[in-house]
């Protein structure tokens, strides 16, 4: 599972994400800094990443379009990044399984990060 963040989250924590999950990204590492939702959308679909963002636009696509991709919908409100990181780290194991065992389209963090 590779993991591209959405335009709303720092491509500062993408090299702490190389350890879990190889490949990931951000869109404006990618050149799609300008991309509409939709551009991304698809872009994510034909690499198989799964989209990570903060806002609700592509867990909303994906209650209508299903997957491929799949969503993380960080609902953390304002944080850091190390706090956006650590969410992500923390919930890996449960992001899996959603994932790979049921038909989540959308898993959504919420609370506290750390």
């Amino acid at each position: 599972m590779k993991l591209l963040l959405d335009q709303n989250i720092s491509r500062r924590i993408v090299p702490g994400l190389q350890g879990f999950w190889p490949e990931s990204s951000q869109v404006a590492l990618l050149g799609l800094a300008l991309a509409s939702d939709a551009a991304i959308w698809r872009f994510a679909r034909k690499n198989d990443f799964v989209i990570v963002t903060k806002d609700a636009d592509f867990a909303e696509m994906s209650l209508i379009q299903g997957s491929p991709p799949k969503v993380i919908w960080i609902r953390l409100g304002n944080v850091g990044n190390e706090d956006i990181l650590s969410a992500l780290i923390e919930n890996r194991s449960r992001i899996l399984a959603l994932f790979e065992q049921s038909t989540a389209d959308c898993v959504e963090i919420h609370g506290a990060a750390v």
